[in-house]
């Protein structure tokens, strides 16, 4: 077992603090993605959010808000950054040179921050309440339920349209565009939403999901279990999982079904 973290490791290069969850991995995937691309290696440790370590004074320093990932460049003096959207570009400004993974053209740069703010501001928000209210608040409340996976399922499928003539969100070009809605993407079948029903973004999922540094990235510190390929082999493999995935899919619905959710995006 690692021991737990109680402050920096590293004196050199880029150290990342952080955990599997969709914005955790925004973080490690571009990390690994330079690592390929350059030879730039890191270090990383595992913040248990679970032990709100994110929440001790030494990691607050670093992050004020208390949240991963952060990162902290020891070769710039030790400068921290905190919150995804910002480490992305960060890290691109800094330490991609030959632009794989961010843009030169004034008009791309625009389109790539426009989607990354929506994540920040809509998809990231709303697909976290969706999670909080199917899964872990204390009572099932059903507004809240259908509300939030309702915005969810209509922020989706705004991907899903924009994807349809096109590979990736800016440019035909992978970049951190992608990277930064690709976690929650990935997480969607644990928000009670359906990839499947929505074919240019799962197409867009897989092509992502098949990239060896995305794959590297996802297992920092480890492979998370709500992704939507683990989510579907554990459907098939565990039947009291299963069951129990049935009840809440049936309830997100009953939950529709009483305030007359219809979707629509946008």
């Amino acid at each position: 077992m690692a021991e737990r973290p109680t402050g920096l490791k590293a004196t050199k290069g880029i150290e990342l603090l952080t955990w599997g969850t969709p914005n955790g991995v925004k973080a490690s995937i571009i990390l690994e993605e330079l690592k390929a691309a350059y030879g730039k290696d890191y270090t990383w440790q595992g913040i248990n959010i679970g032990e709100n370590i994110q929440k001790e004074p030494w990691f607050t320093k670093l992050g004020p808000n208390g949240r991963i990932p952060v990162i902290v460049d020891h070769d710039q003096g030790g400068f921290a950054v905190q919150e995804g959207l910002a480490i992305l570009t960060y890290l691109t400004r800094h330490y991609d040179p030959d632009h794989k993974f961010s843009f030169t053209d004034p008009l791309d740069i625009s389109r790539a921050e426009q989607w990354m703010a929506w994540q920040h501001g809509g998809l990231g928000p709303m697909q976290g309440q969706a999670n909080h209210f199917n899964r872990f608040a204390p009572e099932r409340i059903a507004y809240g339920m259908q509300r939030y996976t309702g915005e969810t399922e209509r922020l989706v499928g705004i991907l899903d349209n924009h994807l349809k003539d096109q590979e990736y969100l800016v440019g035909n070009k992978y970049s951190i565009a992608d990277i930064n809605s690709f976690g929650w993407v990935n997480a969607l079948r644990f928000s009670g939403v359906d990839i499947d029903d929505f074919p240019n973004l799962k197409a867009w999922w897989e092509r992502i999901l098949a990239r060896p540094a995305v794959a590297a990235g996802l297992s920092v510190p480890s492979r998370s279990p709500f992704g939507n390929d683990a989510y579907a082999q554990r459907l098939q493999d565990d039947k009291e999982f299963a069951e129990k995935e049935k009840t809440l899919r049936d309830q997100i619905q009953a939950a529709k079904e009483k305030y007359g959710y219809k979707y629509a995006s946008p």
